[in-house]
């Protein structure tokens, strides 16, 4: 299999800036490309046409690169998602219709200068992790002809993984968006609920629903995230994305990071599946991390109610009516699935939506002092073999860490972390709470540059780290004084949320003021050009949230701004006006507040 063309965003931009390349040219060979390899993988239902292609090609004429991002970029659509005037299946024929109007997420791609390449097949009815369960056809992995790709966003999987499209959009209810993925060496992006619009899609349980992005590295999801993470007025069920989420917070994960793995680990008798992780595990850890054991019950119990609970009946709402007019019309495997539907009533409905509640509080509350959590992707892999001799088992031992994450509302990303011996790809799952999607993705490229591993289509991962510091939900603040742990005024730290990070030193460039009034008896730090000193201070951790409401708390002459640690770095935290020092007595020779009032006792 050849990969002629290198499809990463930043380097096709170059590409088409140098003149090597027209989208025309570029499109017209994919498509090509495209069509000599759907007979092996079934990946695409409808492949675009010429003409079809020719009014997305059209509108970037007298365009450029640098007026639009996406200038050019081939992407595939999953064909559960609409694209005005190509008929939406969802798999299943039956059910087709065409659309007067594109999804959302599509109408902000095109205008980019994204060129849509065709819709991809998939798990009918976005109902299966595994890629089979589609009239258009099996979809096999993309390295191993023996697995299968992944779903139910199949085709969108293998359109990046075959180097026809530099991006692919799926859908995310169960980890249709993760699973396939991490079965063909991708990041799979599965961002907050509400980040990326869902009006235009197909919907699978629509309160559960996200889109997805596969990209080969983390930073491709990065820039497609930041690009469309829109409030949508098409989609009730959209979310604003808060400022610290943008795409500014991508960037270099620092030290000192906590991430959950779970006591309760499960590989399904696979050998190389545990050993693949305990290596993960080792590589995050020599980037900064702590591994912290947590339990992990909760999160499987949540993981049950999406399918043996009366979830399924919000599934059933879709194909419901066709299941009953045209019963041949589904497939048996999906209508299977589907049939116990029709008996859910209300009060087990809400008896269920009480348990998730209370499985959702316990599970933030294991999330609240953990940065991620890593688990596999799946146990093991399963073969093509093994889902069609037993393809309600097997699909489900594939979900078996992912049907979770939208019935607790977190954000998760699928970043590849080996190769089986047989070749096959492996990946892991980093996961995070709500609207921490940047974090995650800037944890999932250090990964991806500690492990090194070719990207699909046997690319070299750029190597630099990104510019800028990760920020996720949670603000550092330094504290030199009266909220230092244990003393008079901590309290309001602890009772928004606030963890204490480490024990440090600023840099040598300040002074420490104890200034007049009290109590609470309070000190000023300065910033001085010459004859500065080291004072001792604690990094603390807060909620963003709760930031605004700490800042509006604190009195004069004291504000919070810029203060430089002694490696370097600097942080935001309490400084001291100058007219605040009148009265004030310096007690820089003691080097922190601490000694000082050791000094009066």
């Amino acid at each position: 299999m050849t990969h002629e063309f290198d499809l990463r965003l930043d380097a096709l931009k170059a590409a088409y800036q140098a003149g090597s390349i027209t989208p025309r040219q570029l499109i017209a060979a994919l498509r090509d490309q495209a069509a000599a390899l759907n007979p092996e993988f079934n990946l695409f239902i409808h492949l675009l046409s010429t003409e079809e292609l020719e009014p997305y090609l059209a509108a970037l004429d007298g365009k450029s690169p640098a007026e639009l991002p996406l200038y050019g970029v081939p992407f595939a659509i999953k064909d559960n998602i609409d694209l005005a005037g190509v008929p939406t299946t969802a798999a299943c024929p039956a059910f087709a219709y065409v659309p007067e109007r594109s999804a959302t997420i599509v109408e902000q791609l095109l205008a980019l200068g994204a060129v849509p390449l065709g819709k991809t097949n998939l798990d009918q009815f976005a109902t299966g992790l595994n890629g089979t369960r589609s009239p258009y056809g099996e979809c096999r992995n993309s390295v191993h002809p023996d697995y299968p790709s992944g779903g139910s966003s199949a085709g969108s999987s293998l359109a990046v993984a075959l180097g026809l499209a530099s991006f692919a959009l799926g859908t995310d209810t169960a980890g249709s968006g993760r699973v396939p993925a991490a079965l063909n060496n991708l990041i799979g992006l599965k961002a907050s609920k509400g980040l990326i619009s869902t009006a235009g899609v197909v919907p699978a349980c629509r309160t559960l629903d996200c889109v997805t992005y596969f990209t080969a590295s983390a930073r491709e999801a990065s820039q497609l995230l930041a690009l469309t993470a829109k409030l949508d007025p098409r989609d009730t069920y959209s979310r604003a994305n808060p400022l610290w989420n943008d795409a500014s917070a991508f960037g270099t994960v620092q030290p000192g990071f906590r991430f959950g793995v779970p006591k309760q680990l499960e590989f399904l008798g696979c050998a190389e599946s545990p050993v693949l992780f305990a290596a993960t595990i080792e590589r995050l850890e020599a980037l900064g991390g702590e591994a912290v054991q947590i339990d992990f019950a909760p999160f499987l119990e949540a993981a049950r109610l999406l399918y043996e609970g009366p979830w399924v009946a919000e599934r059933y709402s879709v194909a419901g009516e066709l299941i009953e007019a045209q019963p041949d019309a589904v497939l048996p495997v999906i209508k299977a699935v589907l049939e116990q539907a029709p008996g859910t009533s209300a009060v087990q409905l809400f008896r269920a939506q009480y348990r998730l509640q209370a499985l959702k509080a316990l599970c933030d509350r294991i999330m609240s002092d953990l940065d991620c959590v890593l688990t596999p992707a799946y146990p093991r892999p399963v073969t093509l073999a093994e889902l069609h001799a037993e393809p309600v088992k097997r699909n489900a031992d594939l979900g078996y860490y992912t049907n979770f994450m939208n019935m607790l509302d977190y954000t998760a990303v699928a970043v590849p972390a080996g190769f089986m011996q047989n070749g096959l790809p492996w990946g892991v799952t980093l996961f995070g709470r709500a609207f921490t999607d940047q974090y995650l993705l800037s944890l999932a490229g250090a990964l991806q540059r500690q492990t090194g591993l070719p990207l699909a289509g046997d690319r070299s991962l750029d190597p630099s780290a990104p510019s800028g510091i990760a920020r996720n939900d949670r603000a550092r603040l330094v504290v030199c004084g009266a909220h230092l742990d244990n003393l008079p005024l901590n309290w309001q730290l602890k009772q928004r949320g606030a963890r204490l990070i480490e024990a440090t030193q600023s840099s040598a460039d300040y002074r420490l003021y104890a200034l007049a009034g009290g109590p609470p008896f309070r000190p000023g730090m300065l910033r001085v050009a010459e004859g500065g000193v080291a004072i001792v201070v604690e990094v603390w951790e807060l909620p963003s949230s709760e930031l605004g409401s700490f800042l509006t708390g604190i009195p004069a002459p004291l504000g919070l701004g810029k203060v430089q640690l002694a490696d370097g770095t600097w942080e935001s935290g309490f400084i001291c006006e100058p007219c605040g020092l009148q009265g004030a007595e310096d007690i820089s020779h003691f080097g922190g507040w601490r000694a000082y009032l050791q000094s009066r006792q």
